[in-house]
């Protein structure tokens, strides 16, 4: 996604959905839906081209709104739906957005109702491309899109991948569901942008022999969800990540290590040219001393496995001559504010993230306790990607505040 810096949020409530003609606006009934079930009220505007695609009466019945197609329609009352369609939107959609309509918006053409509603617009557009991948590539195209940039418009995508011509490469629409996660990108403002952020998310894997292993149960997805959260707020991000199952959020520098120690050497090479260091990874405390080279087969005797310590990652960053803002983790099962407040000063944290390991390991959902030289600051139990947003907003107040060393 390429969008301008956004101060403050931009809350959409109320979205004008422009649909052009291509293929991909098959795709567009499914954002509706989506983007209704967000509780967001679309308003969906075609141009001719796209009728040969799909049909205002289906757009109709997913939006539960009329469908706007003619300049010249009698239905608003003072005969200009050009302005009136515009003026309650909080935001403007083109998706699909073909290589022609992009290029009516670069050179303020307004020969239908929705290039002159874009032009006559008070409020953000944004433009999902969709198109052939010579069209995408030609240098007339490129041009428009950096203009349409430098003109301040959001563009979402587009995608590589497999296109109804039969070829495949960039230009691809992107899925609803990804645009969905773009607009809800585009709302978040952007007070992290020109800071990079080093994360390390979900578990490390210790050898016992070639088959088995020492690891836990956790997931990677707050990891994942914070990465995602200060990517849409503008950071560079950087994530090194132990095995999960998740994708990695857009835009993000993902780094896979399996062990506690890839998982520190990956840090420390990067940590240098770090702003802030959000170490959210459920790193083995323990290793096998003298891991197998070979299977060990199973027998009737008891098995003894001797494990020692592995590095701490934060407090080896948290305790270089010059650390970046280091955020810590502590996920317990008991005495959570006591524990996670000795681990706090022990690891000269300003700011340490407690949880109970039975409340959100896992889970969509977390509740947490943030803990810094200021007390302790509840956030309640929401979808993970909220409680991701919560944190960053507070780690970047606490970055505005004097620097204080936690003793």
């Amino acid at each position: 996604m390429h969008n301008q810096a956004v101060d403050t949020p931009v809350a959409i409530k109320k979205l004008v959905l422009g649909i052009t003609g291509g293929i991909a606006a098959y795709k567009s009934a499914e954002l509706v839906r989506l983007l209704v079930k967000q509780s967001i009220e679309v308003q969906v505007v075609m141009t001719e081209a796209a009728h040969h695609f799909i049909t205002p009466v289906t757009m109709q019945a997913l939006s539960g709104k009329r469908v706007y197609t003619d300049m010249w329609d009698a239905g608003i009352p003072n005969g200009m739906p050009h302005i009136e369609l515009s003026r309650e939107a909080d935001a403007i959609l083109i998706a699909p957005a073909s290589a022609d309509f992009i290029a009516k918006l670069v050179h303020g053409n307004a020969d239908d109702l929705l290039s002159t509603l874009c032009l006559a617009r008070d409020c953000p557009l944004l433009v999902a491309p969709a198109m052939n991948r010579q069209m995408w590539e030609h240098p007339a195209t490129q041009r428009n899109i950096a203009q349409l940039l430098a003109d301040g418009v959001t563009v979402l995508g587009p995608e590589r991948g497999e296109q109804a011509c039969g070829e495949t490469g960039p230009g691809r629409m992107s899925e609803p569901d990804q645009l969905l996660a773009m607009l809800e990108a585009f709302q978040q403002p952007k007070i992290l942008q020109g800071k990079r952020i080093l994360l390390t998310a979900g578990p490390t894997v210790e050898a016992i022999d070639p088959v088995r292993a020492i690891t836990n149960f956790s997931s990677g997805k707050m990891g994942y969800a914070i990465a995602r959260a200060a990517q849409e707020m503008g950071a560079e991000v950087t994530l090194v990540s132990g095995p999960t199952r998740l994708a990695p959020p857009a835009n993000v520098v993902l780094v896979s290590v399996s062990t506690a120690e890839q998982m520190l050497e990956a840090v420390m090479r990067c940590i240098a040219s770090q702003d802030i260091f959000i170490s959210v990874a459920a790193v083995a405390d323990y290793k096998p001393a003298k891991p197998d080279m070979q299977k060990i087969k199973k027998s009737e005797q008891s098995l003894t496995l001797e494990l020692k310590p592995t590095i701490d990652i934060l407090s080896s960053v948290s305790s270089l001559p010059e650390p970046p803002y280091c955020v810590g983790f502590a996920a317990e099962s008991e005495h959570l504010l006591e524990h996670a407040e000795a681990k706090r000063k022990r690891k000269q944290l300003p700011l340490l993230v407690a949880n109970l390991v039975q409340e959100s390991m896992g889970l969509e959902e977390a509740s947490v306790t943030l803990l810094d030289d200021d007390g302790c600051h509840v956030l309640a139990r929401a979808p993970k990607i909220e409680i991701a947003r919560k944190l960053l907003q507070h780690v970047a107040g606490s970055l505005q505040k004097p620097s204080r060393k936690t003793t």
